[in-house]
């Protein structure tokens, strides 16, 4: 083992001590500290548009009697969240005139996506109310699809902001408290735009639900009112010492200063964050690259057709919310638990690969729900539990993953990345998904999407044998 090596081991156990001496009251004390409570808002803010473009919106179209193939292309508006890499140094980086001054560039940002957020709602909901109507179906699909990409992109623009705003709001110490907060409210968001969308639609109808869905944006913009604001730090701004940004300053030197300037500045927010990933991975950063596209790629392609699924398998709106939904939040809570134990106890490589298996296998439950002639609400159960368990703990492993490929320099940018390729391959395979379900039926359907999951699960199995001090953190 290198010096360096051994100095960050020395560090690492230095700091476990640390915390180790802290007692639990004053840990307990950090969850009712005002930028904590205030990522509670904020995280409930991010979960609440999801589900609202993805499975709770092909419920509501499948509902409508609009096919199974439109719906399975419609997944591809999820695929926005899937490119925020594209626009997240402008957010990173650019500040906005005016609202700049009087919230910051983090909160501002947040603001104008959480406008967007509630105007895209607001547009879904009202243009959703002439679905039922047959000849209105194509207009109103094609106005629901515009009003849902509006409302897709402004979510990816508000996660980028908060996703920076809770790296920089506070100090190292804080970020676990900080996350567990933003999980919690995301989860709480993820039941209201799920249970409570499907009781809506149940009680009243989905314009209803999509009309109450534009009232809690308010949750957010309550968040960004009373978040305390963010200064950023002097080595925010360009770093001309990066071999990058010298080199680019030396070629463009006899070009106009504004040119200069931009060239700098788009060097150091665009290239640099992929250059620092390579510099420090190598050629290994394929193979990092790769477990990070296909890891969802399985409950992804799943996830495109469960509500679809649960409809056709003649399950009720209220039945579907309370299993779902409700009984499955908790597992995914419980499944979200034990992931973070297991992290702490065997590093990241081992959780990671046991989240892609269970994943993976949990699929094929759903292929013997489907084959069943008289499927049962106790059988939805028992496959809703395995599935939102696994999901729990693979989303934690995998997080903490990402996290830990992360440079310290460049985290919002390359935290977009990793979040943008987590869900590409999945969304586009996705919106397949119907087509499949079509030609093959759901049985078929779910074998594939549990194979499909095989590839990441070999991966991350070659890497615990090549690479096991991947299993630490390595951000710089």
């Amino acid at each position: 083992m290198g010096k360096d090596a051994i100095d960050a081991q020395t560090e690492c156990d230095l700091s476990r001590s640390e915390r180790r001496s802290v007692s639990w009251f004053d840990a307990l004390k950090a969850y009712f500290e005002r930028r904590v409570l205030v990522l509670l808002l904020l995280g409930f803010s991010a979960g609440l548009p999801f589900l609202l473009v993805f499975s709770t919106l092909s419920a509501w179209l499948r509902d409508g009697d609009v096919s199974r193939s439109t719906i399975g292309f419609f997944s591809w508006i999820g695929i926005t969240y899937s490119i925020k890499v594209f626009w997240a140094p402008v957010v990173d980086r650019v500040a906005l005139p005016g609202l700049n001054r009087l919230f910051g560039q983090r909160r501002s940002w947040m603001l104008i996506a959480q406008m967007g957020i509630a105007c895209g709602l607001l547009g879904m909901a009202l243009s959703g109310i002439h679905l039922s109507e047959v000849n209105q179906m194509d207009h109103t699909v094609t106005m629901l699809a515009l009003f849902a990409l509006l409302v897709a992109f402004s979510s990816a623009t508000q996660d980028i902001a908060i996703d920076a705003y809770r790296i920089e709001v506070a100090e190292a110490e804080r970020q676990g408290v900080m996350s567990a907060a933003y999980i919690f409210g995301y989860r709480v968001a993820l039941l209201v735009a799920g249970a409570g969308a499907f009781y809506m639609a149940h009680f009243f109808n989905w314009s209803t639900a999509y009309l109450l869905m534009t009232v809690l944006v308010g949750v957010g913009v309550l968040g960004v009112l009373i978040a305390p604001n963010v200064q950023r730090k002097d080595g925010d701004a360009i770093d001309e010492s990066l071999a990058e940004v010298e080199w680019v300053t030396r070629e463009v030197q006899s070009y106009p200063f504004w040119f200069r300037t931009l060239a700098r500045w788009f060097t150091f927010a665009v290239v640099c964050p992929f250059t620092d990933f390579v510099r420090r991975y190598g050629m290994w950063a394929v193979y990092l690259l790769l477990v990070v596209g296909i890891y969802r790629i399985s409950d992804i392609t799943m996830g495109v057709m469960a509500n679809p699924f649960y409809i056709d398998m003649g399950f009720s709106k209220s039945e579907i919310a309370s299993v779902t939904k409700i009984f499955g939040f908790f597992l995914t809570i419980a499944g979200s638990a034990v992931g973070g134990l297991i992290v702490v106890k065997y590093g990241l490589l081992r959780p990671l690969l046991l989240g892609a298996g269970l994943v993976a296998i949990t699929n094929l439950l759903f292929a013997v729900l489907a084959g069943m002639n008289e499927p049962t609400l106790t059988m939805l159960a028992v496959v809703i539990s395995a599935d939102n368990f696994s999901g729990g703990l693979a989303n934690v492993a995998f997080i903490a993953f990402l996290s830990s490929l992360t440079s310290r320099s460049f985290t919002a940018t390359q935290y977009a990345l990793f979040s943008s390729l987590m869900t590409l391959p999945g969304k586009f395979i996705g919106g397949y998904s119907g087509v499949l379900v079509d030609w093959h039926g759901y049985e078929w359907f779910f074998i594939y999407a549990s194979v499909i999951g095989v590839p990441a699960f070999l991966i991350i199995f070659w890497l615990l044998k090549k690479r096991p001090d991947l299993d630490k953190d390595s951000r710089t």
